[in-house]
């Protein structure tokens, strides 16, 4: 894959992604800033492609979107990645996001998360503790699909899942 590269991510509920914002900007009001895109929603990642497939992912993310519902959600958990460069909110993996998520791709070894926080690993072990004073068990929708281009960032394309 080229620097740049198209990504699919899945999108929530207003509810939802206010509650992960006010998470996330807990972060930021205790100093952490961090090196994560800041401009575009809280998603969860489903696929990267190369640029040159852009009209072929673009119309895959209509379709997608035209034939899988909307589904909830439950943000149960935070973590971070190996490297501890990358600190996490994690949903509870469901059929449904295992469904939508392998329209972009396999979801073997894949781990569903919502970036809050990429920084040195001594950052991300001094916000742990401050994310954990602040985050509960919340449910959540799942409900669009976004498909952006990244560097720099270019929004594509926005759609809503089918409402049950």
């Amino acid at each position: 894959m080229s620097e740049k590269f198209l990504c699919v991510m899945a999108g929530f509920d207003e509810k939802s992604e206010q509650t992960l914002t006010k998470l996330q900007n807990t972060l930021y009001d205790h100093g952490f800033v961090g090196n994560q895109t800041k401009d575009i929603p809280l998603h969860i990642t489903l696929g990267m492609f190369d640029v040159s497939q852009e009209n072929e992912i673009y119309e895959l993310v209509k379709r997608v979107s035209k034939n899988n519902p909307s589904f909830d959600i439950t943000f149960n958990h935070i973590g971070i990645f190996g490297g501890s460069n990358v600190l996490f909110i994690a949903p509870d993996n469901n059929r449904e996001l295992l469904c939508l998520k392998e329209n972009f791709g396999d979801s073997y070894d894949w781990t569903p998360h919502i970036t809050m926080l990429i920084d040195k690993p001594e950052q991300i072990y001094q916000s742990i503790p401050i994310l954990s004073n602040y985050f509960h068990k919340f449910e959540g929708r799942v409900n669009k699909l976004y498909l952006y281009e990244f560097w720099p960032t270019r929004f594509i394309l926005s759609e809503t899942l089918v409402m049950e």
